[in-house]
């Protein structure tokens, strides 16, 4: 006999019901919309992958690999990960099938971390973004962060700031991490617990620390800006000028390093300040020239970044801003037996209306009860008289203080009716 104890969602995740969902789905059409807009197409890949696609992209010592990663066996001995960011299935993707630059994407993925749940980040949750491969032109850097700035922007979002730094290419990088490495040894017993004997695995990520003892330390060592060739130093230029010629403002944030081992030059972060609080990121990403290059395929630049959902919508409702999804049209009354019900809602829908009714016979005080909840802009009410007479009643749900509120009109005519009523509620 089976355990008839309920099961609920695992921990770390959670059901996304209608009244959130239409939010969520509000917001992801909304970028679509914006990345169609600049020129980006749709990829789908794989939840799970190889786990060489991110050991090798996020690096092998990254906190995500180490501790958060969830990693299995399959029945046939093959180690895969689910997915714990978006970037490197899309740039071994684009390894696989050598598509023709520059290949511009953008995607939609739950990703998957095992780390403590906190406000807008879950063990599963979900990523947009975007990734351009094929140039390592700087105005591609601008275009990309334009283009996650113009979403926010669109969705109402005012208190959002961009954060921006240059991590130089291999070359510039491994002179200044000498330097940082000798400050780091000489100071590490002022680090935090996390970094006092980890800080050598990885030095970039005590930058990232937000701890007041690394604070301290890294604030008073060398900076990476300092050790910038000159190429990079002016890829920077021409995109912080970029920003400016379009009237993006930019903060230049030398700590920001990001959490991921294959990012170059340009590196961002949009800062929702309107969360007040450590997790406070609402998207980022930067330059990646040397990821192809990692997961087996010929040296190609690329640049992307990528918005978390949950954060995003957090980061909406601090700021008391609604994301507004187009409701039901109409919900269907009927209480002659439900079959002119079926006929007329599958009339309007075929019109192209949203339409809704109620089920099993219920009275018309109950099935009215349910249309006012649905949040339809009309009921279309169908009783004896209208069935004999071939006619629906048509009742405002919105507006009960007008003189009209309800009208009577043919069935031939209802479809046209109900299209004239809502394009004037628009």
């Amino acid at each position: 006999m089976s355990d008839p104890t309920p099961i609920n969602a695992p921990i770390g995740t959670r059901d996304i019901l209608p009244g959130e969902s239409e939010h969520f789905a509000t917001l992801v059409a909304t970028f679509a919309t914006w990345a169609q807009r600049y020129g980006f197409g749709l990829a789908l890949t794989p939840l799970f992958e190889d786990v060489g696609v991110f050991n090798r992209g996020i690096g092998e010592d990254s906190d995500v690999a180490r501790k958060e990663m969830y990693v299995f066996e399959d029945r046939g001995g093959r180690t895969y990960a689910l997915r714990p960011e978006g970037t490197a299935s899309i740039v071994r993707a684009f390894v696989q099938h050598h598509p023709t630059t520059p290949w511009k994407v953008w995607y939609i993925t739950p990703a998957f971390r095992y780390e403590r749940p906190q406000a807008g980040r879950y063990r599963q949750h979900h990523q947009l973004g975007v990734e351009a491969l094929g140039t390592d032109d700087p105005y591609l850097d601008v275009e990309v962060i334009a283009l996650a700035w113009r979403f926010y922007e669109h969705l109402g979002l005012r208190q959002v700031r961009l954060h921006i730094n240059s991590m130089g290419h291999a070359e510039c990088r491994a002179m200044y991490l000498t330097q940082l490495s000798a400050h780091l040894s000489e100071h590490s017993g002022s680090l935090c617990d996390e970094h006092r004997d980890g800080w050598s695995r990885n030095p970039l990520r005590v930058l990232d620390c937000k701890k007041e003892p690394c604070v301290a330390v890294t604030d008073a060592g060398p900076m990476l800006v300092d050790f910038l060739c000159e190429d990079c130093r002016e890829h920077f230029a021409t995109v912080t000028s970029g920003l400016d010629t379009i009237g993006i403002p930019w903060l230049a944030n030398p700590r920001l390093v990001r959490g991921f081992d294959y990012y170059t030059r340009t590196t961002f972060e949009f800062v929702a300040e309107a969360l007040g609080s450590a997790q406070n990121a609402v998207g980022g990403g930067g330059r990646y020239d040397k990821l192809a290059e990692q997961l087996g395929g010929e040296p190609t630049s690329g640049i992307g970044f990528g918005s978390g959902i949950e954060r995003l919508l957090l980061a909406l409702e601090a700021e008391k801003v609604v994301l507004t999804s187009k409701g039901l049209d109409a919900f269907v009354v009927d209480t002659t037996g439900g079959a002119v019900a079926l006929e007329l809602v599958e009339r309007l829908r075929a019109a192209g209306l949203s339409v809704d009714r109620s089920y099993d016979q219920r009275s018309m005080k109950s099935q009215m009860k349910r249309a006012d909840r649905s949040g339809a802009a009309v009921a279309l009410l169908v009783g004896p008289s209208e069935r004999e007479s071939g006619t629906v009643t048509i009742r405002d749900l919105r507006n009960s203080d007008v003189a009209d509120r309800q009208q009577s009109v043919t069935l031939a005519d209802v479809v046209a009716s109900v299209q004239d009523y809502t394009n004037k509620a628009k």
